[in-house]
């Protein structure tokens, strides 16, 4: 399956940047602006979910075998800590279950002093390619 260039995603809509990527972590960062803000100025619980289920997908898609498998989200859960309304979030996903035919992440996402603002667990299906 042919991946679109992260700009042309949702990815990019949202300015989500990943830094660190290897089978035991994924981070990534996402500024906090009027394109992931909510109507009152906060960051938006939706733009936190894209960003923790994209580390979850790309830590995934890094597990397994692309030419034959693909990764996508089946389940994912937020719970939003702390409101934010500028600066910089940073996700930090961990593996708990690497299986054949799921994966669980666990996705934190941090301010710039490391203050939780969200955490997520995600779970995502390992499918085979046609």
């Amino acid at each position: 399956m042919e991946m679109k260039p992260l700009e042309e995603t949702i990815i990019g809509l949202l300015g989500i940047e990943f830094g660190e990527v290897s089978e035991n972590r994924v981070t990534a960062t996402m500024p906090v602006n009027a394109s992931t803000h909510q109507i009152f100025g906060q960051l938006h619980g939706g733009a936190s979910v894209v960003l923790a289920e994209s580390v979850a997908s790309v830590g995934s898609l890094y597990l397994i075998d692309q030419a034959k498998e693909t990764a996508v989200g089946l389940e994912i859960n937020a719970n939003h800590i702390r409101g934010k309304k500028d600066g910089i979030v940073t996700a930090i996903g961990t593996p708990l279950h690497k299986g054949r035919t799921t994966m669980v992440w666990e996705i934190k996402i941090v301010d710039e002093e490391e203050k939780l603002i969200c955490v997520s667990r995600c779970t995502v299906a390992i499918v085979k390619l046609k």
